[in-house]
């Protein structure tokens, strides 16, 4: 063989073994997100290394995602993303009192049994169609919608019916279990969920309006032995997991519709998914621990029924004022939930935490 041509057979054969590191050392776009809750809830363990792992599929490596704990309290992290402090973060609706009304859409008790992936995939579709005109995220960009879990009743002492709440001093977190705690003659108390146990405790709550998870994560179970439940809860809870608009003029149109692509219906499914996984743990310990079950009866559920009919009724009038058509978004709502009950689930396409 010619010495030159070998010469250039070695050149290129060096520059092949060369060629990824040299892919690697171009400029890898970040996308940081803002967490709350501990390092141990299903938003750190499931969602963001699974986004982090379908974003990076998604754009070739051009694009990573970087957790950061403790940016700010949960109500704070609207602010931080819009403000550009963080690229991304979840939201709960209800944190922010009064700037969201249409977000309580899929927090009346719905008296049927669903998931929350299934909840929050219909949630995505039916804030496009119907309550994103209300301009309730205005400065952010809104990448997915989720709900989670069956919010229940759980207390010190047993309670047989709806009668027994009235009186009671129960935890709630604002949105829709505000408005069913007062109609139930329930003493609302606002705390974290962090904060039940030591005021469970201390005898300074009954109680708390909480979901399933909860049992385990915020040990309720030890505290409250005692669980009132109706099918599909008394309560769901909204979030939205956002992005900075500035974000995107960080990398390529191309990169952009791949990012968006894996969010959206995904990782809305995502979102769900991990509350309905964070549910199971949340039951099991409570089993463990001797938790008594047991379900609101007939004249309850007909009282409930009413109560939320009410709350339905006069939550239409507010968001009308914001440019949804309640019944509509409601009836859609119904149908997308039909939908996803039909659709192919997301477990299979979940990552494993690295």
């Amino acid at each position: 063989m010619h010495h030159a041509t070998r010469l250039l057979l070695g050149a290129a054969a060096a520059f092949c073994l060369s060629a990824p590191a040299l892919a690697q050392t171009e400029a890898q776009t970040t996308l940081t997100v803002s967490t709350w809750g501990g390092p141990n809830h299903g938003v750190n363990t499931i969602v963001w290394p699974t986004w982090k792992a379908w974003i990076e599929e998604a754009t070739e490596g051009r694009v990573t995602l970087d957790v950061v704990h403790d940016m700010g309290p949960p109500a704070s992290q609207m602010d931080i993303v819009a403000d550009g402090i963080a690229d991304a973060s979840w939201i709960f609706h209800a944190h922010m009192a009064g700037r969201f009304l249409a977000t309580q859409l899929p927090e009346f008790p719905t008296f049927e049994e669903f998931s929350s992936e299934d909840a929050s995939a219909a949630y995505w579709h039916t804030h496009r169609e119907h309550l994103a005109q209300a301009e309730e995220h205005r400065g952010v960009d809104v990448v997915a919608m989720g709900v989670h879990g069956p919010g229940q009743v759980f207390t010190r002492d047993a309670v047989a019916d709806l009668d027994d709440l009235a009186g009671l001093r129960l935890r709630v977190g604002g949105g829709v279990m505000s408005g069913l705690a007062e109609a139930l003659g329930v003493t609302g108390v606002a705390l974290p969920p962090t904060g039940v146990y030591e005021a469970a405790s201390q005898g300074v709550v009954d109680g708390a309006m909480l979901t399933l998870e909860s049992l385990r994560s915020f040990r309720v179970a030890e505290v409250a032995p005692h669980t009132l439940t109706v099918d599909g809860g008394f309560y769901r809870g909204s979030f939205a997991i956002v992005v900075n608009p500035m974000f995107w003029e960080r990398v390529s149109a191309e990169d952009r519709q791949a990012i968006e692509a894996v969010s959206g219906e995904s990782l809305s499914r995502l979102f769900g998914y991990m509350m309905d996984v964070s549910d199971e743990r949340g039951v099991a310990f409570g089993e463990e621990q001797g938790q008594v079950t047991q379900a609101l009866d007939d004249a309850g559920i007909a009282r409930l029924q009413e109560i939320t009919d009410e709350l339905i009724a006069a939550w239409s009038v507010e968001v009308a004022e914001r440019g949804v058509e309640a019944e509509a978004a409601l009836e859609a709502f119904r149908e997308q939930l039909a939908r996803a009950a039909e659709a192919e689930g997301i477990a299979s396409r979940v990552v494993e935490p690295r």
